[in-house]
């Protein structure tokens, strides 16, 4: 049980704990995809703010640290995560022991004052947390878990964001911000202005891919929404990992097929071609963003572009936008397996092997016409943040 300090912040997530003394070095455990790494950025803030004079370590993965690499913000270093179950994990790559073990043993040379665990509910990252061998550990514990000097309950439903402001607050850290901010180089936005279209009056970012096959929409509704945007007079780039390059292959080939042929130069593909910078910069330059629940669209937020998410409804409780004004959310409301009938809602019951779409039921018009309304005005009407 943890004691909240008798003048909790109104922002305070959960309990707001007395901040340790004397920490000069900290460790935050995230691994995961870039949205993983985003959804964790707030509660690193509000760690930099309430010990100003602390170094702020992340151990993360390597896309982690390419996307911060040489960016401005609170962390000063990323520690890539060797292979190691439940705390870094590689299709078709095997654990690895020593390397876990020289990773630990020299990081605990370090002497870090405080490690955070917001790596999922403990089984595997708080035993590997603890071997650092910090002065105070705080972070999320499932029943199964070792325990940690202060932690919350791991429940599955509950956004990402929120979770790890509410791990921050065990170590008297309350929130500075309650969405992820990420700085922009003006490297990353020249190279983007390079992909611009003389004379497009907007910019049109779509994602068709996702690690998770089931919150994938199809890439025929993706090449609807594209056609009508390029209709319009939008300019209309396609991004992805390569494993995306076949569907966004067919999103432009579909697209171009229903415009006429002036227009058809607006929708291209860059998938499979852009570096994280070059993703970066072409996001921040974008004025919306349509995708599905993944990094990308979570980065896209994160750099300032409105967005168009598809996304199953249970995964909105956990990393949902917000906001409304800039951020649009459409929801497939599937609850059971759609082969075998299984209940997909459960926290616990083990997931089935069918990879079938969750939100192929989204229609076309609702989403095709927030992708019209944000390119019209993205910034939702406020102006721009």
């Amino acid at each position: 049980m943890v004691t909240p300090t008798t003048a909790a912040p109104a922002l305070a997530v959960g309990p707001l704990a007395p901040r340790f003394e004397d920490v000069e070095r900290i460790a935050v455990l995230r691994g995961g995809g870039l949205g993983d790494l985003l959804f964790a950025l707030p509660a690193v803030e509000a760690l930099a703010a309430a010990y100003p004079a602390a170094r702020i370590t992340l151990l993360g993965t390597p896309l982690h640290a390419d996307l911060l690499a040489g960016r401005p913000g609170p962390v000063a270093g990323v520690e890539v995560l060797p292979l190691a179950r439940g705390v870094r994990e590689s299709p078709g790559r095997e654990e690895d022991p020593a390397g876990t073990d020289r990773f630990l043993d020299r990081l605990a040379a370090r002497q870090f004052d405080l490690a955070v665990q917001v790596h999922g509910g403990g089984r595997f990252s708080n035993p590997f947390l603890l071997r650092l061998g910090a002065r105070h550990t705080v972070g999320t514990r499932t029943p199964d878990a070792a325990a940690l000097e202060r932690t919350i309950p791991y429940r599955y439903y509950q956004h990402e964001v929120l979770r790890a402001l509410e791990v921050v607050g065990l170590a008297g850290a309350p929130p500075v911000m309650l969405e992820p901010r990420v700085t922009v180089t003006e490297a990353e936005r020249a190279g983007a202005r390079e992909l611009r279209a003389p004379g497009a009056p907007a910019l049109l970012v779509v994602h068709p891919g996702a690690t998770d096959a089931r919150r994938r929409w199809p890439p025929a509704r993706f090449a609807d929404v594209a056609a009508a945007a390029a209709a319009a007079g939008a300019q209309v780039v396609v991004v992805g990992a390569g494993e995306d390059v076949p569907a966004a292959e067919e999103i432009v080939d579909r697209a171009r097929a229903a415009l006429p042929p002036a227009a058809r130069s607006r929708v291209t593909s860059r998938a499979g071609r852009l570096t994280l910078p070059g993703l970066t910069g072409l996001l921040a330059e974008a004025d919306v963003l349509l995708g599905n629940d993944s990094g990308p669209r979570h980065l896209a937020q994160a750099v300032g572009a409105a967005t168009v998410g598809v996304y199953w409804f249970g995964n909105v409780i956990n990393a949902g936008p917000l906001g409304r004004a800039r951020h649009r959310v459409h929801l497939g409301w599937m609850t059971t397996c759609p082969v075998c009938g299984r209940d997909v809602t459960s926290e616990t019951a083990p997931r089935c092997e069918h990879e079938d779409s969750f939100v192929a039921d989204i229609g076309v018009e609702p989403v095709r016409a927030d992708v019209l309304d944000l390119l019209a005005a993205p910034s939702g009407g406020v102006g721009p943040w």
